[in-house]
């Protein structure tokens, strides 16, 4: 009784705080994903060495991840939610095989990171105009990788 307590309170904490964070900044939870991954890509060019900027892309993806399975967690999800945030998870899983040359991927040159960490923005970007999660999914999606950063 007390993890439905406590998992009901966590719940509405994160509810209310998405709603006032979406009122607060008045940004559009699609728009404050692309900040998010427009932040990863910015920080991969400021990255002073390619060791650096794979290590920041590894954690950006990580945490991208993660976010995704705690939102997966919360037991909120529509059928078509959930086929949206699968694809996502699939597809960030892929771009951070790729980075890193597993599951039959070739790694990712340590002179090409700018433009895969470009890429993975582009595809993101592109992903948002075919795959549709609802406005509080992807809102909980973003202020949980607020959360982690």
């Amino acid at each position: 009784m007390k993890r439905i307590i406590t998992g009901g309170l966590l719940f509405a904490i994160i509810f209310f705080t998405a709603a006032h964070i979406s009122v607060a900044q008045n940004n559009d939870p699609v728009d404050r994903f692309k900040e998010q991954v427009n932040f990863v890509v910015q920080k991969v060019k400021e990255a002073e060495t390619p060791k650096k900027k794979r290590a920041f892309l590894n954690s950006s993806l990580n945490k991208f991840l993660t976010s995704f399975e705690r939102v997966e967690n919360m037991n909120v999800l529509s059928e078509t939610d959930q086929a949206a945030l699968n694809s996502l998870k699939n597809n960030i899983t892929e771009k951070k095989n790729e980075l890193n040359g597993l599951n039959g991927f070739n790694r990712i040159p340590d002179n090409q990171l700018n433009n895969f960490a470009n890429f993975v923005q582009q595809d993101l970007e592109q992903a948002d105009s075919t795959v549709t999660l609802s406005v509080t999914v992807l809102l909980l999606i973003v202020i949980v990788i607020i959360l982690l950063a």
